[in-house]
């Protein structure tokens, strides 16, 4: 059944347009800006693709953006779901197998996050090298089908460190703060105590978020190469020094790092 749904929606897309892309990325909150830059072919409501989910996040603008990124094919996610939202994991990650189906080769994928790292500071870019998830469900629990993925995937080298090591290159001769880093991901939608963030630290977080390893696990069992980029939005550890943020700060933090983001991934390309 899942896969009868992916092919509709991939259909629906297809029969609007049919770019092939070459690049997947998914736009986290706050760094919507990068699909203005998209010369597009296509823009698509999620709320009209078949079986997507509808984005309840304000900041997410909840489209489906085909077109050229500094001349390179490319689908972009403007906005995407979490478990908070009251989705499920098969649900939260279904883009991701529209995306594979629409014949992507690479998924980018950006976020924002809190530091459980003393080194690591609001404002700075975190190249995922691991994660550890804490998130009560699987998007791979249930029946496999064979068609989509292995039942039992690997999750060793996940991450691309070769691409991680060319992007902090990058960073570095533009003068910008940048790491890699181990993403801890937690249900949300509430921000973690002081208790939390130095638990996080201690089992080897370097930041901490409610999104982004559902997706990863369903690109990785997809067979998809993948790079996350972390966008840190405040610090919160150690935990003495922990002040109180709030939505609309963390998300102005994220917009004015969101272009250095978008630096590093016009390099990349």
């Amino acid at each position: 059944m899942l896969y009868d749904q992916i092919q509709e929606a991939v259909n629906y897309i297809q029969n609007i347009n049919d770019f092939a892309p070459k690049y997947g990325i998914i736009l986290g909150t706050g760094l919507g800006a990068l699909s203005d830059e998209i010369d597009r072919v296509a823009e698509i409501d999620y709320k009209d693709i078949p079986h997507f989910p509808i984005s309840t996040v304000q900041t997410h603008k909840g489209k489906l953006i085909l077109g050229y990124l500094y001349g390179h094919k490319v689908v972009a996610m403007a906005g995407r779901f979490h478990y908070y939202e009251g989705y499920s994991m098969k649900q939260v990650t279904f883009p991701i197998r529209v995306l594979k189906f629409l014949g992507i080769d690479r998924l980018f994928i950006s976020n924002i996050s809190g530091s459980t790292s003393a080194h690591i500071f609001a404002g700075d870019l975190v190249f995922i090298r691991d994660h550890i998830n804490l998130q009560p469900e699987n998007p791979l629990r249930g029946a496999n089908d064979e068609r989509l993925g292995p039942r039992f995937p690997e999750m060793l080298d996940t991450y691309d460190r070769a691409l991680n090591q060319k992007a902090i290159a990058i960073a570095t001769e533009k003068g910008f703060r940048a790491h890699e880093g181990v993403y801890v991901a937690l249900a949300g939608p509430n921000l973690e105590t002081p208790a939390e963030y130095e638990y996080l630290h201690r089992i080897g977080g370097d930041v901490v978020g409610m999104s982004t390893v559902p997706e990863v696990i369903v690109a990785k069992h997809s067979g998809l190469p993948i790079m996350v980029i972390s966008v840190v939005s405040n610090k919160c550890y150690p935990t003495e020094n922990i002040k109180s943020s709030t939505v609309e700060e963390m998300i102005a933090v994220a917009n004015e790092s969101g272009k250095r983001m978008g630096a590093i991934i016009k390099e990349l390309l």
